[in-house]
């Protein structure tokens, strides 16, 4: 195998894995440590992974900002947000005051609930929920009004704070663009959107966090709650034992 082969070989196996060893590529691969070594040092100019004591890991990710934008990010890995969706949606009962954020999974929660409704009535900021809604005759809806925020897909401010205020959920399912399993922080971009989750985790008996197990590889500029802030975790599919350690504290949905 040439050295460039190689080097695609460790890039798609650290991308899969997370993190791998000098020791175990060079066994893998049937060449010295310090030729893996020389692998990881150009690989990490490239950009493609980080070195670390021993191996190297994956490159934590950002969004871009263009993709943002709810409406742009509902195609991006749509049968995971649609699992998670399928999940949360088994949560809901009858009479429950549930609060749906702005998240590309909880429209695909919110479809769900006007194909299927189940008596609860629905609180959101996001407007594509409230489209969705408005072809519908079901009245257990209320949309938080406010200014639009920079994306324009979402009311957000003081006046949409304040119509929150009153409320008690029984359940918020929470969307998210990052969480750091180090040191438990949950990410997201907009701070405006990051004040109304930390409000709506404050006043819900039950909150869950909407998660694409990808998201365990992003990062973002504003850490708004905890790991342990939430009840459970709701996911697409199980990830990594090393993620699974890292959630302990909740209930995991991920089947």
């Amino acid at each position: 195998m040439l050295a460039q082969q190689r080097q695609e070989a460790i890039v798609e196996e650290v991308n899969e894995k997370g993190s791998v060893l000098v020791k175990e590529l060079a066994i893998k691969y049937n060449v010295t440590q310090d030729s893996i070594r020389k692998d990881l040092s150009v690989l990490q100019k490239q950009g493609l992974l980080k070195k670390t004591y021993g191996g190297a890991v994956r490159i934590r990710k950002k969004i871009a900002a263009q993709d943002l934008v709810a409406s742009k990010r509902i195609s991006q890995n749509r049968p995971a947000k649609q699992a998670i969706a399928q999940r949360a949606y088994q949560l809901i009962e009858p009479n429950d005051l549930i609060f749906l954020d702005l998240s590309t999974s909880n429209l695909e929660l919110a479809r769900l609930l006007v194909d299927n409704d189940k008596g609860a009535t629905i609180v959101t900021n996001m407007l594509d929920i409230a489209n969705l809604y408005a072809t519908t005759n079901n009245r257990h809806f209320i949309l938080l009004g406010g200014h639009l925020n920079q994306q324009g897909d979402a009311f957000a401010g003081a006046l949409a704070m304040a119509q929150l205020s009153p409320y008690q959920f029984d359940k918020a399912f929470i969307g998210i663009e990052g969480v750091d399993i180090e040191s438990g922080k949950i990410f997201n971009y907009s701070v405006e959107d990051a004040l109304t989750k930390q409000a709506v985790l404050k006043q819900t008996k039950s909150t869950y966090m909407m998660l694409e197990t990808r998201k365990f590889e992003m990062t973002g500029n504003y850490a708004f709650a905890h790991i342990s802030d939430f009840t459970g975790v709701i996911m697409e599919k199980s990830p990594e034992e090393k993620y699974i350690r890292a959630l302990d504290s909740l209930e995991v949905i991920d089947r």
